[in-house]
């Protein structure tokens, strides 16, 4: 088990946890606010903060596997 890619694990997880909450929050105000002028900037920062929440979710899940059972074993021709 390697500690230190764990804790980058854990860092990516922490981020995604943060922005599976923040991003639909965004999403969620720009569709309360139609008709206000900054709706189409807030609806794409609501979508680049999912887009990101993906990311981190991905790359945090995959680090942490690689921490806890190890990088993959190249074959030996």
């Amino acid at each position: 088990m390697n500690k230190i890619l764990l804790q980058k694990g854990f860092k990516l997880m922490s981020y995604f946890i943060l922005l599976c909450f923040f991003g639909p929050f965004v999403v969620h105000q720009a569709f309360q606010n139609k008709t206000h002028s900054l709706y189409y900037p807030v609806l794409i920062i609501g979508l680049l903060l999912l887009g990101f929440a993906f990311y981190f979710g991905f790359k945090g899940i995959r680090t942490l596997v690689d921490a806890l059972l190890g990088e993959k074993r190249k074959k030996q021709s």
